[in-house]
């Protein structure tokens, strides 16, 4: 019987699970049909997205026909393990990420011993890396990004250790990075920051970056909803908890982990403010608190069975935030029963508020505080994008429904 091999595949800055598989034409046709599988011109294996999902797929539909190699897989996600322990998050974070470790493959899979293709040298990198970015204090998101673009490096390295390279040396690695792995630019100063990070911060190699060019980030304008669109796609949601959850979103401004993270106690209606608390870039900020938002939520709490505890909008669990992937399905629905055709996000809200905001003649540095934004720059974005000036200063959704119910 045949055999097909299933292994680790770093690919386009994700995690990823290779196929390899002898040209045998049943079998190469049952690969071909397997949901979200893709072929890799650059690697010459078909490839799934990580997960048990995918895993459980592969070995049920390709058990009958061939003789399944998971071995490398088994290795990978042993050493893998190994490595994550030294990544100390919340307590909320770290249950979570347990969570998702355990239903991924461990319960499939033996436990082999540790062999992620790292050498011992590179290990300790790793490992003092991200002691180096806890120690600064750098958020979990940012730790897990940076440690995933260190990690591209490493896996290509293999023996060789990283302290040895040199500045010609991650010239020609980023130039491979971006034609061979096929990196965005937006990817390729993410991965520049991650090893500047490593050659200057933990090494303590001054300008070691100096002559590395960064590539040209592409200018892209936010996409923004017209009022008469966000209109119509509030309009759609007759779940007030989800309706709520919108308003405030579009309202304030906020991400999608600005939203789920915030706390009733966060909502001040005697000063009619909203407080960030510890959002992008550890930064505090307060935004204001919308009239009709305020007796939206109100309606929502009152109504609520369980009343949140903690936080404004919580998931199943009492005292446990609601998910930004609900947040984020709860929009999508909303636009797609609102017949917006627009491929927009959940964060096409924020750049709706600002954009919105502009065009009724708000100063932009008054702007630029309420998004939370460190400069200037990122807020003038938005110029380019509001259709006129405007002279009335209200908050846009007050300004939505003026005259009009929002229970529509």
């Amino acid at each position: 019987m045949a055999t097909v091999s299933l292994h680790p595949l770093y690919h386009r800055g994700k995690e990823t699970i290779a196929i390899e598989a002898p040209k045998i034409g049943e079998l190469n046709d049952a690969i071909r049909k397997l949901a979200g599988v893709k072929w890799s011109g650059t690697h010459r294996v078909w490839y799934m997205p990580w997960g048990k999902a995918s895993y459980d797929a592969v070995v049920t539909a390709l058990r009958p026909l061939a003789e399944i190699d998971y071995h490398a897989l088994a290795q990978y996600l042993a050493r893998k393990n190994v490595v994550q322990e030294s990544l100390v998050a919340s307590k909320d974070t770290a249950r979570k990420q347990k969570g998702k470790e355990k239903s991924c493959f461990s319960r499939t899979l033996p436990a082999h011993t540790p062999a992620w293709h790292l050498s011992e040298e590179n290990l300790a990198a790793l490992n003092h890396f991200v002691q180096e970015l806890k120690l600064r204090a750098y958020s979990p998101s940012t730790i897990r990004t940076y440690r995933s673009e260190f990690l591209q490096l490493l896996q290509l390295l293999k023996s060789k250790p990283a302290n040895e390279l040199t500045p010609d040396d991650l010239r020609r690695y980023m130039v491979y990075a971006m034609e061979k792995e096929g990196i965005s630019e937006a990817s390729a100063h993410s991965r520049l920051n991650a090893l500047k990070f490593y050659f200057e911060q933990v090494l303590r190699r001054e300008k070691f970056f100096w002559e590395i060019p960064r590539p040209k980030k592409p200018h892209l304008l936010p996409k923004v909803l017209s009022e008469r669109e966000l209109e119509r796609m509030f309009s759609a949601i007759y779940n007030i908890k989800h309706k709520a959850l919108l308003f405030t979103a579009y309202s304030a401004g906020l991400r999608v982990s600005e939203v789920v993270n915030l706390k009733i106690a966060d909502v001040d209606s005697g000063r009619m403010q909203i407080r960030i608390e510890q959002a992008k870039g550890k930064k505090d900020r307060y935004v204001g608190l919308s009239v009709l938002l305020l007796d939206v939520l109100r309606a929502y709490l009152k109504k609520a069975k369980p009343r949140p505890q903690l936080y404004l909008f919580e998931g199943d669990r009492p005292g446990d935030p609601y998910s930004a992937r609900s947040a984020q399905l709860i929009f999508h629905q909303a636009r797609q029963k609102a017949g917006i055709q627009k491929r927009v996000s959940f964060h096409v809200l924020r750049h709706s508020f600002a954009t919105h905001l502009l065009e009724k003649g708000i100063d932009i540095r008054y702007i630029k505080d309420l998004l939370g934004h460190f400069s200037i720059k990122t807020t003038e974005r938005y110029l380019h994008v509001k259709k006129e000036e405007l002279i009335t200063i209200v908050n846009p959704l007050d300004a939505l429904y003026a005259g009009k119910s929002w229970e529509g």
